[in-house]
């Protein structure tokens, strides 16, 4: 008598494959869903939209997408593949293979194709595990002969065993690179197992190589799988690499903001900055230039009768401009910074717009000195 229990757990997950039918497409499910159709189902093909092919994909396919941490909310889709033919990998011992450093002798060979004729008898009567047993005895005794490695990968294949048959296909390929049995029986098992790029790639270099209807028929399984898993990569590639120029644009504009943001706190809106040195006026150059600011270098002395008259203003406007800079230089304190602008008399007000001078006003000409604020601090 059944349990209940698993009764009752049969019929949740009836109910989970009615609701979700690509579940049967799992590669686990494979023996449940050839135990279906062996009884005459009918196992639906799961078709989809563009919008779910790219949002969601219920099958479990074989093709596993890698997920980066980095990639900030990018969340890799998988990929709807036809897994319908799968295989469970074969994880046995590898099977014997012979020495290939050891002497071949013509009574080795002789002998050798006397065991391929008789696997290849085996084989017609459908006797793989025999054909098997005549194909090492074979290898064994020709250890560098590509084709009997290339033959019985063939027969591994006929046995479900893939893993078993890329090793051989690899051996043959080792002897021959031109074996076009080997890029085709290592083609097959690769699709059994999933890896369908991998497949695509031996399957489509088999067929120029020698090209039969067998090889054609499996291209076509293959290569749709092969174009999806391409897409996607693709796509998440295009996506991801959106993703850096949008983060290496976001890290610039936060670079560029705090460069701002340090240059305008260094600029005082609303003082007069007293400069002592030319590398303290030249830190103010590149501030105001950062921020995009008229800069007014004002030259002055503690001797200077019109300085005296001119410096109340000076400061007065710095209050009313508080988006121009306003720096003072006093020409015997430094001296340095008189000499390299080649400063004459004083009060000199230089006007200073990304880094270069574009104006000077000589003399304690008030009206000068106002008019020329407004026009260069509103030319920008």
């Amino acid at each position: 008598m059944v349990d209940a229990n698993q009764v009752a757990e049969l019929r949740r997950f009836i109910e989970q494959l009615k609701s979700n039918p690509s579940i049967l497409h799992d590669p686990s499910l494979i023996f449940f869903k050839e135990y279906l159709r062996s009884l005459g189902a009918q196992v639906p093909k799961i078709e989809q939209t563009e919008r779910d092919y790219e949002e969601r994909a219920e099958t479990k396919p074989s093709f596993s997408p890698k997920h980066d941490d980095d990639d900030d909310d990018i969340m890799e889709s998988d990929v709807e593949l036809d897994n319908s033919d799968l295989v469970e990998p074969d994880n046995e011992p590898p099977q014997p293979i012979g020495d290939p450093t050891a002497e071949v002798t013509d009574e080795n060979r002789d002998e050798a194709q006397l065991q391929k004729r008789k696997a290849m008898e085996a084989i017609s009567d459908g006797k793989f595990d025999e054909a098997i047993e005549h194909l090492t005895k074979a290898v064994i005794l020709n250890p560098t002969s590509a084709i009997l490695y290339a033959t019985r990968a063939t027969v591994f294949l006929k046995v479900k065993k893939p893993n078993a048959a890329i090793r051989d296909a690899n051996v043959a390929l080792q002897f021959n690179p031109d074996s076009a049995k080997g890029y085709k029986s290592r083609g097959m098992a690769r699709a059994m197992l999933g890896q369908w790029e991998d497949a695509a790639a031996d399957l489509h270099v088999a067929s120029k190589l020698d090209y039969d209807e067998e090889i054609g028929t499996m291209l076509k399984k293959v290569e749709p799988n092969a174009k999806r898993i391409e897409e996607h990569r693709r796509k998440y590639q295009r996506l991801r690499k959106e993703k850096e120029l949008q983060r290496a644009e976001r890290e610039r504009r936060q670079q560029q903001e705090a460069q701002e943001r340090e240059a305008q706190a260094a600029l005082n809106d609303g003082q007069v900055i007293s400069i002592h040195s030319t590398s303290e006026l030249e830190a103010k150059r590149k501030a105001a230039k950062k921020a995009s600011r008229l800069l007014i270098l004002y030259f002055t002395a503690t001797w200077c009768g019109p300085c005296r008259y001119m410096s109340p203003l000076y400061s007065n406007l710095a209050t009313q401009h508080q988006r121009v800079v306003f720096l003072k230089v006093d020409i015997d304190e430094a001296n340095d910074v008189a000499a390299s602008w080649n400063i004459s008399s004083v009060p000199t007000f230089c006007f200073i717009r990304d880094g270069k001078e574009v104006d000077k006003v000589v003399g304690a000409d008030k009206g000068s000195l106002e008019q020329k604020i407004a026009q260069h601090s509103s030319s920008k």
